[in-house]
Parts: structure tokens; sequence; C-alpha cells
């Protein structure tokens, strides 16, 4: 397996906050893989919440802190697609609207070392199997950020195809869980009613588990999953790949 060196984790508050483990097993893959995961203490929220609902200075302002917190860092690995794509995407062409040419430049060079997680294994490591063995039946949901927004394309599925044991099964729904941040606030019962939908699909895959590259459609999901008794569990593309036999 290839050697990247040092990598710093943008570990994002969402996981930092409620699912704590994503940043672990995150760790200890790259850790796996050699690398030399670091840290940054200093890192709070990369602004996708406040800039999505309408706050576009408050999201420029954290987008602008993230970039000094990262700024000696060689690469930056983050488990979230949507944190990715706001920074590498989103955020520039705010800051460029808003005349902010100094921040497009630092987000622009930014985007240029900042991966998602599949990302940076399949296309800076140049790895596949990472050596996990996980023996279920998994079901893999393409987020909207990962799919329609970094184009991850089938980078997750061919990770989840080498893992040891691994059955995938295939999900025919391709559409979004309904969660979308404030979206699913603003709008619960079109969110509700997709979520639905997803669900229905799932269970129609005989999946245990249901596997994603973004914590937040993974809340969505399985909160859904637990209130209808569905019998699958969700987990991050991550938390699967860390696991060893």
């Amino acid at each position: 397996m290839s050697a990247e060196g040092r990598v710093a984790l943008l570990v994002t508050c969402f996981n930092d906050t409620l699912f704590p483990g994503v940043g672990q097993a995150t760790v200890a893959v790259l850790e796996r893989l050699g690398c030399e995961v670091a840290f940054p203490a200093e890192q709070t929220c990369c602004g996708q919440m406040h800039g999505n609902s309408g706050g576009r200075d408050e999201g420029l302002a954290l987008a602008a802190r993230t970039l000094r917190v990262f700024a000696a860092e060689p690469a930056v690995v983050s488990p979230s697609a949507s944190c990715v794509g706001w920074l590498r995407e989103t955020a520039p062409r705010l800051a460029c609207e808003a005349g902010e040419e100094e921040l497009v430049a630092g987000l622009e060079e930014l985007g240029g070392r900042l991966f998602e997680l599949t990302e940076f294994i399949c296309d800076r490591l140049g790895v596949e199997d990472v050596g996990a063995f996980f023996p279920h039946r998994v079901a893999y949901h393409p987020t909207c950020h990962s799919q329609r927004g970094l184009r991850l394309g089938d980078r997750p599925l061919r990770l989840l195809r080498s893992v040891d044991g691994l059955e995938l099964a295939a999900l025919e729904d391709e559409d979004c869980c309904g969660f979308g941040g404030t979206f699913a606030v603003k709008n619960a019962d079109v969110s509700t009613a997709m979520l639905g939908d997803k669900m229905t699909a799932l269970r129609a895959t005989g999946a245990e588990v249901c596997a994603a590259v973004d914590s937040s459609c993974l809340m969505q999901i399985g909160g859904g999953l637990r209130h209808a008794r569905a019998g699958l569990r969700t987990l991050h593309l991550a938390e699967i790949l860390a696991c060893e036999r």
C-alpha cells in the first residue's frame, strides 16, 4: 500500500459533535494505508450551514477561518462530501460574487489539496483494497453532494466491493434522502415523503446496513429506519473500511 506522508483531517463539526466514530474510523483507515494523520485542533465549522441558509458573510468568514487553519497542510482529507463541496465549489463562487478576490484565490488553492475520503484513497493513494473485513450485506446510498456535486462516481462502490466478506446490494433508488440540511426543517412534509421512498428502496435490497459518505444523510435515513423498526442500521463508509478481522 502506498504511503502519502502527512495528511490533515477536516473532521467537520457534524461528525465531531454527533458522530465522532466517523473521524476515528477515518484516522484508522488512513494510518493503515501509511499516512501520518494530523488534527488541527483549531478547526470549527467550515461555514456550509450558514452559506446554504442565506448567511453568505457568516459562511465565508468561517470558510476563511478554515483556510487559515489548514494553510500549512500539504493534503486535507474529510469524510464529508458536502463539506468538501462547500469549500471547493460553493464558497469560492460566493466569495467571487462578494468581490473577495483574495479569499477566492485562497479557496481555489485549498481546493487543489482538499479531498473527500474516497477521492483521496482511490486517486491519491491508488488503493481500492484497504484491508477491511465486514461480513454483511450492504446497500450504498449515493448522497446528492457526492454524486451530483463532487461526482465521486463509483469510487465508494469500488472500495466496498474490495472489502472481504461484504456483499454489496443494488439500491435502485438514487434520489435524495430528503435531508438537505435546513430543507428537512423548512419542508418537513416533503422531506418525510422523500425519506419514505428511500426507506422503501433500502428495505427492498434485503441489506443489513446502509452506507454513505455523508453522516448528515445517514442521520436522516437512520432516524427513519429506527422509527420504522426496519431492521437496518446505518454506517459511514469509513466505519466499514476501518473494520478488520
